[in-house]
């Protein structure tokens, strides 16, 4: 297996997808894991349990979120300096990342810890499991630390074009974490801690494990006494891809959060809905999220090498296979709409089953503009003009939420407005887009 994999040469369709197959398996396997994770603390705890680390899921998806987007950033910059063969500037680029990453994992961690009561009043958390969220949440922010290092790792080994090791450590921690939750939470009977402890202690091991491999594995990897220095320039580089990066993920989960509480208005049973069917969306485009960050290295590697005549041939074969996979995945959801929201929802809740069959019918439909705006996230943040993604971010998800509130309060519209108003944001956004890469390519 190569250690790293050059995306300047080669057959274009073939290097993308070599490195996006890993990056999607990885994610699929995520979230069969988080699945698997639920099962067993709603299982073998009980629901006030599941409440607990349920409530806590969007904290750490905004803290993971913020870290996550400058680990994408840094990885940009890596990506550009490799495609243009400048080694060591490459190797002073892993230094300073590593430095910010850490210094902003540390304030992360310290500022979670510290105002915990805070963060907890701010969530509402009902006091029945007030008690369960605090503990699993204090345990939880002892592994942002190395959730980072995680994250900073498989960064620099995607950015290299190899995303098969990351997949291998990430099935590594997943497969631990389930056998520590099974021991901790049934025969040790350590509660909602023993999750969080089993997750925590899944997360060292994966940080430790990718470091060492990098380090011993992957000679790029080793750094000389020139290369521990700030460079001012490469700095520069690393901190704007990495904080407009940022921007962009917390923007989404900011909108996403506005739909969800537009939603929670209209009662329990459309909230049932909603949650089965954004857990069933999850899958459907998450392959078209993650060849979207594959496809950012490709043009960032191709970019460095100024490879222009591979970026659009690129651009081309992207297109084509998110239509494919686009087309395909909406016909099947479409087809298997009711039977899928059933897989969440007694088969007795009609009310419930229809809703969610009725998002599904719409939304579904328009799986090939999520996965062009996919696309063009990845293609603007490997060219280096992150702030085109946050700008074509901002129209899709404010298109969204406006239309939504908008529609949504006519009577006559309704609660379909919310679902119409989701594929109008991203074609919309796929204009703009489309606009730009024209311009730009």
């Amino acid at each position: 297996m190569d250690a790293t994999h050059d995306l300047t040469v080669g057959n274009e369709t073939k290097a993308m997808l070599k490195l996006a197959l890993p990056m999607i398996a990885g994610n699929l396997f995520q979230q069969l894991y988080n699945v698997a994770d639920t099962i067993i603390v709603g299982r073998f705890i009980g629901p006030n349990a599941l409440a607990a680390v349920g409530s806590s899921f969007s904290v750490m998806v905004l803290l993971n979120s913020i870290i996550l987007g400058f680990c994408m950033g840094s990885s940009i910059v890596f990506s550009i300096l490799y495609g243009a063969k400048e080694i060591d500037k490459l190797k002073n680029g892993f230094f300073v990342s590593f430095c910010l990453i850490g210094f902003l994992s540390l304030i992360i961690n310290f500022l979670a810890l510290f105002y915990i009561d805070d963060i907890l009043f701010l969530l509402r958390i009902p006091q029945e499991v007030l008690g369960d969220t605090k503990t699993y949440l204090q345990i939880i922010f002892y592994g942002i630390i190395f959730t980072s290092a995680y994250n900073y790792f498989a960064a620099i080994m995607r950015s290299l074009g190899n995303s098969m090791i990351p997949l291998i450590f990430l099935i590594l921690s997943a497969i631990v974490n389930i056998i520590l939750d099974i021991v901790f939470i049934v025969p040790f009977n350590m509660g909602v801690g023993g999750a969080a402890f089993a997750t925590v202690i899944a997360q060292v091991i994966s940080a430790i494990g990718l470091a060492v491999y990098c380090i011993r594995k992957i000679p790029i990897i080793r750094l000389e006494r020139k290369h521990f220095r700030i460079d001012m320039n490469i700095a520069k580089m690393i901190g704007n891809n990495s904080l407009l990066t940022s921007i962009q993920q917390s923007v989404m989960n900011l909108g996403i959060l506005m739909i969800q509480g537009l939603v929670n208005s209209f009662g329990v049973s459309v909230m049932a809905a909603f949650a089965a069917v954004v857990k069933i969306e999850s899958f459907a485009y998450l392959p078209e999220q993650e060849f979207g960050n594959a496809f950012s290295t490709f043009i960032a590697q191709n970019h460095g090498a100024m490879e222009r005549g591979r970026i659009r041939n690129g651009i081309r074969s992207a297109i084509k296979i998110i239509t494919i996979y686009g087309v395909a995945v909406s016909a099947l959801i479409i087809l298997l709409a009711k039977p899928l929201v059933s897989i969440f929802i007694d088969a007795t809740e009609t009310e419930i089953l229809q809703i969610g069959a009725q998002y599904l019918f719409i939304v579904a439909s328009f799986y090939c503009l999520i996965g062009y705006l996919f696309m063009f996230y990845g293609l603007f943040r490997g060219l280096g003009r992150p702030g085109v993604s946050i700008i074509l971010t901002v129209v899709s998800l404010g298109t969204r939420v406006i239309l939504a509130y908008t529609l949504s309060s006519v009577p006559s519209i309704g609660l379909i407005g919310i679902w119409w108003a989701i594929p109008i944001g991203w074609a919309l956004a796929d204009i703009i887009g489309f606009y730009i890469m024209k311009r730009s390519c």
